[in-house]
Parts: C-alpha cells; sequence; structure tokens
C-alpha cells in the first residue's frame, strides 16, 4: 500500500466504507496504479466490518472532517457546469492555511480524483449526518458557501446546489438563510444572520445574539480538531458584526 494511501487511513474513520469509501477508492485509483478501497491495512477493515456488523455510530475525527469537504466541495464547484480556476485556488488555500503546505497538497491530490467522480449526493450526506454533528454540519455549509462565492458571486445553481446538500444534512431553513445571508451583502442580511425579522424588538434582538452566538461558537468544533476553528471563528465573527450593526442602526449603546 502507498504511503498515500497509509497517511488518509490514518486519518479517517467512518468515511472508509459506504459510499464515501467507494469515491475514495476511485480516487486514490486514479493515481495510484492498482489501488482499491481493500487496500487498507487490515486493522482498518476490521475495524470496518465491526462497524457494520454492530451498527456502531462512529463519531466524525479530523480526518472524516476533511474529506467530506473534498467530496461536497467538488459537487459544488460542478454546479454550474464548469470547474473554476478561482474556485480550485479557494479550496487549496483554504486546506493550506487549515492543514500546511505538506498536507494539503495531499488532499489536493486526492481532490483532483475525487472531482472526476460522478457523485450522488444525498447518499453522501446520509453517511456524513449519520456520524458527524450538528455543528459540524453547519460548518460545511458555511465553507461551502466560501467556496461558492470564491468566483465573486455565488451563482443560482451553486446556491440550489448547497440548499440540496443543507436538507440532505438535515440542517433546517433558519439555520441555512442564517449562513446564506453571511455571503450577501444585503440590507436585511444582519437580521437573517441572526435568525429574526427587522420588526423584533430590541429584547428579541439581545435574545436572538445569545442563542446564535451559543450556537455557533468554535467550541462547538473541538471533536473535529483544531485545524477546523479558524473557520468557526470566522461564522462566529459575523454572528458578533450582524449584532453591532443592527444595534448601532437601533442606537442602541
Amino acid at each position: 500500500m502507498s504511503k498515500f494511501a497509509k497517511w488518509l487511513g490514518a486519518g479517517v474513520g467512518f468515511t472508509l466504507g459506504g459510499p464515501i469509501g467507494a469515491i475514495l477508492g476511485y480516487a486514490l485509483g486514479s493515481f495510484v496504479d492498482g489501488f482499491s478501497i481493500n487496500d487498507f491495512t487490515a486493522e482498518q477493515q476490521q475495524y470496518q466490518q465491526q462497524t457494520q456488523r454492530t451498527n456502531h455510530r462512529v463519531h466524525a475525527t479530523a480526518g472524516d472532517f476533511e474529506i467530506s469537504l473534498l467530496i461536497l466541495s467538488s459537487v459544488v464547484i460542478k454546479a454550474d457546469g464548469r470547474i473554476d480556476q478561482r474556485e480550485l485556488d479557494y479550496v487549496r488555500m483554504h486546506f493550506v492555511n487549515m492543514y500546511g503546505k505538506k498536507r494539503a497538497n495531499k488532499a489536493f491530490n486526492l481532490f483532483n480524483g475525487i472531482i472526476k467522480k460522478k457523485i450522488s449526493t444525498r447518499e453522501v450526506c446520509m453517511q456524513i449526518r449519520q456520524h458527524m454533528s450538528h455543528a459540524s454540519r453547519l460548518q460545511l455549509i458555511h465553507f461551502l458557501f466560501g467556496i461558492a462565492k470564491a468566483d465573486g458571486v455565488v451563482s443560482t445553481s451553486e446556491e440550489q446546489q448547497i440548499h440540496t446538500i443543507a436538507n440532505y444534512l438535515y440542517v433546517n431553513d433558519y439555520d441555512y438563510s442564517s449562513i446564506k445571508a453571511m455571503f450577501y451583502d444585503e440590507s436585511d442580511s444582519a437580521y437573517k444572520i441572526l435568525e429574526i425579522e427587522k420588526t423584533a424588538s430590541n429584547d428579541e434582538l439581545k435574545k436572538a445574539y445569545r442563542k446564535m452566538a451559543k450556537k455557533y461558537h468554535p467550541d462547538k468544533l473541538q471533536g473535529v480538531g483544531q485545524e477546523h476553528i479558524a473557520g468557526a471563528k470566522e461564522k462566529f465573527q459575523k454572528i458578533q458584526l450582524a449584532y453591532e450593526k443592527i444595534k448601532k442602526e437601533r442606537g442602541l449603546s
């Protein structure tokens, strides 16, 4: 087994099986001659078999989050029928920032294989939502909007694809609209981010801010690795900025 496959196998758990495992096998096989998903170590194969026998609920690791990002990113990038270099650059840059250049290069090599594969978004999302926390799934949606906006505008097809992914991940419309508003410069974006109407009272505004700050606090992502905290902080900061903007408009201290 190649060093690349060993690197991948060491960092993932639930993603070794199911539809995601099949995608990984295809992607690795595209640049590792004769490779298949069965070429992981004996210990990892045993882990998969035990998981399937006992229907054990395995929680996401940093590696699982990484693989989920790669696969869903490829779906969004292809949503408008073309692969934009700026979007590819965004994915690479984001991975370099999170993991460092060496690990990011390995991830992007894998991504080049994934993006060639036809993917069942529904099946992939079903596998992700069984193991990944709600906070982690919200972070995935935030990242996908960042990719879509990398070329300056979120196209209709990209937004529709992200919405479909959000539905499959059981992200409700309130949470989806909140994250979406973080990437649109509209007059009511701040209110959408806090999931309230413009007619909300000042007390309702404060209550909404406390609720959203708690929901999007970076500590919610501790389970999937420190490398993802930066993205969570960015999302959390947008909640704070939305609150400050509305307070300023209303003359609140």
